[in-house]
């Protein structure tokens, strides 16, 4: 049922996309620049002329609405027992102008990787079995996985199964030799004082780096040998090869599709207001949302600067900024800019309202909610009126949801070379 519930969504947003494509179809043509940042900032890794945003006729509109539509009836009648089973629960209001508020202060679109952990975490072997379980949890930078764990965590059932809850990272694996004592005793974060509860332990390990198969076997062997049956490891990260440290099949993140993206960026932009009767600013909204390349911290940060300021003008610049910014990246780099960030790589970027300061942006990283962070955000130097000058930190976003990470770039000045200037000519030298 839960898979069933995953490929209704996947539906819904592919149907909410092919219409809204049809509603806000753009009615002006690219000149070549654009035609170069569209290839990177397409809706699919190669630009089709299937996909609904290329369309220019009403029929080729028309045959791709109805394709989404006999998806959905065709998957409605096959979710006849589905619709039964949750008939016996109550019902709940349905709140659309209260959406954007429900999709900021939850984790949008993993409903189902996490019922898949919580079921791995739930599982009871049997009492022959002497096997620690472990859970190997991959994706790319960014894409939600230590905030997975954390919801996981949060859960009532999760955390009556287990006794504690313990948090490690790289540096509790140092030059090989097993740090697990520090960490038993210096970061196990949620201890439950229950004489009824067993003592099974939940272990989650993040980590940044590769890990090594001898510093992984000694501290399987050693939590092998001091665990209670039960217990259970998550361990996360950005290499694929940590799935070969796991007892169960490696639950693989990937980024959102870009069709639950433009809902997701659509809804927190809007608010409570109503799309279709915005026309201009929603087809805005499609294009911005385009220049994004799914990031969540990006829709977050644009999104509510848009929400903030409901002015057409506003969004043509802030759009135009980013086709700059993008069309700039990819002449010299050929790639995204949100593809060289995540690489901590050095973007170039500049000011909306004073595109001469130019800014390199540098090594995003996250802090936890215990950390002090700055004040400055960095939609105030890029779009407000704030100036710095050298190397300082800025605020990316702060989640509201668990872990509640506060996310942090470093900003350097990008010092300015002067153009040369033609002063004189002596015995035929020219001096600038």
């Amino acid at each position: 049922m839960i898979q069933q519930l995953g490929m209704l969504r996947d539906a819904m947003h592919r149907g909410y996309y092919t219409l809204d494509a049809f509603r806000y179809q753009p009615h002006y043509g690219e000149d070549d620049s654009d035609q170069v940042v569209s290839r990177f900032m397409s809706l699919s890794k190669v630009a089709s002329a299937k996909h609904p945003y290329f369309f220019s006729q009403t029929a080729q509109f028309r045959e791709q609405l109805q394709e989404a539509l006999d998806r959905l009836s065709s998957m409605i009648v096959d979710l006849n027992e589905l619709v039964m089973f949750l008939a016996s629960y109550p019902r709940l209001c349905r709140q659309p102008y209260s959406m954007h508020i429900l999709l900021g202060n939850c984790m949008f679109g993993r409903q189902v990787e996490a019922e898949l952990v919580i079921k791995f975490l739930l599982h009871t072997q049997p009492h022959s079995s002497q096997e620690l379980e472990v859970l190997p949890i991959v994706g790319p930078p960014r894409v939600g996985k230590s905030t997975l764990v954390a919801h996981v965590c949060k859960d009532e059932r999760v955390q009556d199964y287990f006794s504690e809850i313990l948090w490690l990272n790289d540096l509790d694996f140092k030059d090989d030799e097993l740090a697990f004592r520090q960490g038993y005793a210096m970061k196990h974060q949620n201890q439950v004082s229950n004489s009824n509860k067993g003592k099974r332990l939940l272990v989650v390990i993040e980590l940044s780096r590769n890990l090594y198969e001898d510093a992984w076997s000694r501290f399987y062997l050693a939590s092998k040998r001091s665990f209670c049956c039960g217990s259970k490891i998550i361990v996360t990260s950005r290499l694929d090869r940590v799935a070969k440290f796991g007892t169960a099949q490696a639950l693989t993140l990937k980024h959102l599709s870009h069709e639950a993206y433009w809902y997701f960026f659509k809804t927190l932009t809007f608010g409570s207001m109503d799309p279709e009767t915005h026309p201009r600013l929603a087809q805005l909204s499609m294009e911005i949302a385009r220049t994004q390349k799914r990031s969540i911290i990006g829709a977050y940060i644009t999104s509510y600067l848009l929400r903030s300021n409901f002015d057409i003008n506003f969004w043509c610049k802030v759009l135009n900024f980013w086709r700059g910014i993008i069309r700039k990246h990819v002449s010299k780099f050929g790639a995204h800019p949100s593809e060289l960030f995540d690489q901590n790589r050095y973007v170039q970027i500049g000011r909306m309202t004073a595109p001469s300061e130019d800014f390199m942006l540098c090594r995003r990283y996250q802090h936890s909610s215990q950390e002090e962070v700055p004040e400055i955000r960095v939609q105030d130097i890029l779009y407000g009126s704030i100036k710095l000058h050298g190397k300082f930190e800025v605020l990316l976003w702060r989640s509201q949801i668990p872990p509640y990470y506060s996310y942090l770039c470093e900003i350097r000045e990008r010092k300015a070379t002067g153009a040369k200037r033609k002063r004189s000519m002596k015995d035929g030298v020219t001096f600038c």
